[in-house]
């Protein structure tokens, strides 16, 4: 089955797409800040880092076969600014499950833009992939990714008690989830 996305993916204002070693720069300015990358799983990264992560091949931007990820960057249509980064994991294909996460450049934040390019990834997952479940797993003090899985429809179905130790200390996972039937049924609406 597998998930070859054409690229790139047109919402109403952004644009999602492979990332290219065009992007170092603009994901360095925000995967360096300690703070944006607090409940993220890597540390502030130097442009060295980005840049080898980049030139790796690891940052994919099609699947196919599970254990699989796509990575895109998100782009402004009106500027050609990249403003975050996206994932999609296809986690396994019996469970028809996958996962999502974001990252974004605090400099755009609060102007719904992870919230859209999101929303695309889960009709990547629903539609692409024919996933029945998609998940995201979130530190429990990371109140804004919270508010985006809760904007996409996920409800929270697990608060897990201290079950990672995560940069130095115990920690609290939340886990929210969609079906692709709740999915279907919000597209309908909207």
């Amino acid at each position: 089955m597998g998930l070859h996305p054409d690229y790139p993916i047109l919402t109403d204002r952004l644009l999602l797409r492979p990332i290219t070693t065009a992007d170092i720069s603009a994901l360095h300015a925000y995967q360096s800040l300690p703070d944006n990358v607090r409940y993220v799983p890597y540390e502030a990264r130097s442009i060295e880092a980005v840049t080898e992560l980049v030139e790796s091949g690891r940052l994919t931007s099609s699947i196919d076969d599970p254990p699989g990820v796509i990575s895109l960057g998100v782009e402004l249509r009106e500027s050609a600014e990249l403003v975050a980064d996206v994932i999609l994991m296809w986690h396994s294909a019996d469970h028809r499950s996958g996962e999502v996460g974001y990252i974004s450049n605090p400099a755009y934040a609060g102007n719904g833009y992870v919230t859209e390019a999101v929303r695309e990834l889960l009709r990547l997952g629903f539609e692409g992939l024919g996933l029945h479940r998609i998940v995201a797993r979130l530190d429990a003090r990371n109140d804004p990714s919270a508010a985006v899985a809760r904007r996409l429809g996920m409800r929270q179905e697990a608060h897990l008690r201290e079950n990672e130790w995560f940069k130095g200390e115990w920690t609290d996972e939340i886990v929210y989830a969609i079906l692709e039937d709740e999915w279907r049924g919000s597209q309908a609406s909207a």
